[in-house]
């Protein structure tokens, strides 16, 4: 059994949404940002970085969302996941950290702008900054990461969900996505998944 500490609409969709993919038997435990239980001492000591998404799992617990996908897809190896071929698996690596370390980070300054700035005019600075740099990611993604109609090509993968929760904040940050007709597309295909259905209707009702 595996246990993910969620948030809604938080990255930790992408890990929802792929322990669904790919059969795992798991349970969720949400943390309610809004009632700041990821600052309990028993949350704590799940991630001392009292962040999500946290997946606890026989060996021990595991954080940060590109790890987290790949032990998932690694460990049910008979949905067919995460490739084999070690240049694609990289490739697929070098997508899902650039989601986690730069896409991720933009939009974070709207809702988590006091990580790095304490003014009032800093903090205003950041935000409006949000919907430009997202719409440049945006574009990048569209030209140089999705081979489609999945994001690897052919094959749905551990890719997916996360440009799933990317194409969620786009829209919440502003971005037009007629735009970008093929990152449309690809949020089209997904959402028409019974496995996203039934983990966006779990994310309702909170941003981050």
């Amino acid at each position: 059994m595996l246990t993910l500490y969620y948030a809604k609409n938080s990255c930790a969709f992408a890990a929802h949404l792929l322990l669904e993919d790919s059969g795992a038997n798991y349970k969720t435990e949400l943390v309610d940002f809004s009632l700041d239980e990821q600052k309990t001492d028993y949350f704590r000591k799940i991630n001392p970085k009292l962040r999500v998404p946290a997946l606890v799992t026989p060996a021990g617990v595991l954080t940060e969302t590109p790890a987290i996908l790949v032990f998932i897809a690694q460990t049910h190896p008979d949905r067919n996941l995460i490739p084999q071929d070690p240049f694609l698996m990289a490739k697929a690596q070098s997508i899902n950290i650039f989601f986690a370390s730069t896409v991720h980070v933009s939009h974070a300054h709207k809702h988590r702008g006091r990580r790095w700035a304490t003014s009032e005019i800093a903090l205003s600075d950041m935000r409006s900054k949000v919907s430009e740099n997202m719409t440049e990611h945006g574009a990048f993604i569209e030209r140089y990461l999705l081979d489609g109609p999945w994001v690897l090509g052919d094959r749905y993968s551990l890719c997916d969900p996360y440009l799933a929760v990317i194409s969620r904040w786009l829209e919440e940050d502003g971005v037009d996505l007629r735009k970008f007709p093929r990152i449309t597309k690809h949020l089209e295909l997904i959402n028409e998944r019974p496995s996203m259905r039934k983990i966006a209707a779990l994310h309702k009702d909170q941003v981050l």
